[in-house]
């Protein structure tokens, strides 16, 4: 499936600024499921400065600075992406346990079951040690995801002892699903976890968060995804420009396969119509755009995202 996606932020000044620095992470990413055909920025006033590079997780990252007075600034990115299909089987993936995948991160030897045994063995070349190396980073806490007790005690029943990981995982995202209510006005970027575990109300990035911290309360890998979600018009309605927005899910580490993405808004595994831009601990690694003003004043700021299904 192919797609272009145009995202503009829009920042209007109630005071002239000076000079502005920003770091975009708009770009998506390239990997085993996703291709990026094409990517470039429109941006008003021009910057003077403009540079591309690679951060530590593998993302994109565009910095600019504008430096003449404006008092509105537009940032527009856009993208065409093709997603590759994958068939949505769990039974597909391994069934080893949770405890057994904790223990493999934690560097404890796989014991008894002969499939443990035969991953153990295919984890011993060099890539699989690799990637074991750089999924315990994501077993830490980070700047916006703290493990709690009370976070474990709400995760405690998915865990059940000697279940599938990705049976874990999938009754995790479908409880969150169920517990949650979607509620755009009741959290900010700095909302901590805290309360949204105790109000059962969030968005996207809440959920994502939340059920990152649970796996991670277990000794389980688990990664932020930033991103796009295709959404179609009721039957009979005209496609709305611009409707769309900016999403957010989690990645879980299985062993001998690599990650697998599940939704928690939406409680269901990502295939051809989730395209994703970064990846990281959490949302601070991967903002899709940041940055400081000299100047300004008081300030208001839209986003509006297109995604669009190419034939």
């Amino acid at each position: 499936m192919k797609y272009r996606i145009t995202h503009t932020t829009l920042y209007h000044y109630s005071q002239s600024v000076g000079l502005c620095q920003n770091e975009a992470k708009l770009q998506p990413r390239n990997f085993w499921r996703q291709h990026c055909h094409s990517s470039h920025f429109d941006i008003k006033p021009t910057p003077m400065d403009l540079r591309e590079r690679v951060d530590f997780f593998g993302n994109r990252v565009v910095y600019f600075s504008t430096q003449q007075p404006h008092t509105q600034l537009i940032v527009t990115a856009i993208s065409e992406v093709t997603i590759f299909p994958r068939q949505n089987n769990l039974d597909l993936f391994n069934q080893m346990t949770w405890e057994q995948v904790r223990n493999l991160l934690q560097g404890t030897p796989l014991q008894g079951q002969s499939q443990s045994q035969q991953i153990q063995t295919q984890l011993q070349n060099q890539d699989n040690n690799l990637e074991i190396l750089d999924a315990r980073q994501y077993l830490l806490d980070s700047p916006m995801i703290t493990i709690t007790p009370e976070l474990a005690e709400y995760a405690a029943s998915s865990f059940q002892p000697n279940r599938a990981l990705v049976d874990v995982v999938h009754n995790l995202m479908g409880r969150i699903y169920k517990d949650f209510i979607y509620d755009p006005t009741f959290t900010t970027i700095a909302t901590p976890l805290s309360e949204v575990l105790s109000f059962r109300r969030g968005v996207c990035q809440d959920f994502a968060h939340l059920a990152i911290a649970c796996l991670r309360a277990y000794g389980i890998a688990a990664r932020y995804i930033s991103g796009y979600v295709e959404t179609l018009p009721e039957p009979g309605k005209p496609r709305l420009v611009g409707a769309d927005a900016s999403h957010a899910w989690f990645s879980v580490y299985i062993p001998g396969m690599g990650w697998l993405d599940f939704d928690p808004t939406n409680n269901t595994v990502p295939l051809d119509q989730h395209i994703t831009l970064a990846w990281g601990r959490d949302y601070a690694d991967v903002t899709p755009l940041k940055g400081i003003a000299f100047g300004g004043g008081q300030h208001t700021l839209s986003v509006s995202v297109d995604v669009m299904r190419m034939e």
